[in-house]
């Protein structure tokens, strides 16, 4: 169970908070078997994950008037969180969130305290989350960041090739006598070095100023969590393969299937999960034109 908790963590996408003097990055996943949370002020990453007797146990100790099962508890942290994670805490007037959030950080531990209502009556608790290790970092951070690189880096090339395509289509059309009846649109030649060598003056300062997070929060997370998809599948047929190759013995049968994953079995996640497709601009058939028209491709700075 709590293995499908961290794959489910791992599919969330990273939502910019605003506690008071706090700006925060976080993502949590919330299930019935409990939760896992990952905060991070660009400077230190921290993360709780329990299970359900752990829930059981703080929530006595906070909650002393209140009882009730875990999952209840479990529900109501995930009705309360959601508002928060997606941006809406004081923007919903018709459901406006009764919950307050307040976040205290020392060396060694960062607590995020809430309070609301259950079932009319007060309700606290206390995430107390500990310095991440480097391997949960480089999962949720250091590999999905370079996913989102290349992937990028693709498509940046796909859209450059697109433009020489456009302009061979335009002096094309130049050739057999058509005129731009407009002269304010008319275009240079794309010329992808003076391109970057400008961009690399003129935009990169403003692109790379990472602030607090909040344009990677709001900008970037389709094609975030389209990475860390793509790597779970990619870990899941690695995994398939080592299965197979183990049941070339007699007894590799037996053992293959008890280390099948088991079918994830969830409430619904904290947050939605928007679609994403990676598009591609342009397909075989452009890249089969550009071949024949023999023009060498310039080599810049995403070569």
């Amino acid at each position: 169970m709590m293995e499908e908790l961290e794959q489910d963590l791992l599919l969330q996408p990273w939502a910019w908070l605003q506690l008071a003097e706090n700006s925060l990055l976080a993502k949590a996943s919330i299930t019935k078997h409990g939760y896992a949370l990952l905060i991070s002020d660009l400077q230190q990453v921290w993360h709780e994950q329990v299970d359900t007797l752990v829930v059981s146990q703080r929530a006595k100790e906070l909650n002393k008037r209140l009882t009730a099962p875990p999952a209840a508890f479990l529900c109501h942290l995930d009705e309360v969180l959601r508002p928060l994670f997606e941006g809406s805490a004081h923007q919903d007037a018709a459901h406006p969130s009764k919950a307050t959030f307040s976040c205290d950080r020392g060396e060694e531990v960062l607590i995020l305290r809430v309070q609301s209502e259950l079932s009319g009556l007060p309700f606290n608790w206390h995430f107390h989350c500990i310095p991440a290790c480097s391997s949960l970092v480089s999962q949720h951070l250091i590999h999905p960041l370079m996913g989102v690189s290349l992937a990028l880096q693709s498509h940046v090339k796909e859209l450059a090739a697109l433009l020489r395509m456009k302009d061979l289509e335009i002096q094309a059309y130049q050739e057999s006598g058509a005129v731009l009846s407009r002269s304010r649109l008319k275009t240079e030649p794309f010329e992808e070095n003076s391109f970057l060598e400008q961009f690399m003056v003129e935009k990169l300062p403003e692109a790379c100023a990472v602030g607090d997070g909040k344009s990677f929060a709001m900008n970037l997370q389709s094609l975030y969590m389209a990475v860390t998809k793509q790597q779970i599948q990619a870990r899941q047929v690695h995994k398939g393969e080592t299965q197979t190759s183990s049941s070339t013995s007699p007894r590799g049968t037996d053992k293959q299937l008890l280390n099948q994953p088991e079918e994830p079995v969830s409430l619904p996640s904290t947050l939605s999960e928007p679609e994403y497709e990676p598009g591609a601009a342009s397909g075989p058939m452009h890249r089969a034109q550009l071949v024949k028209s023999k023009r060498k491709k310039p080599r810049g700075l995403f070569s």
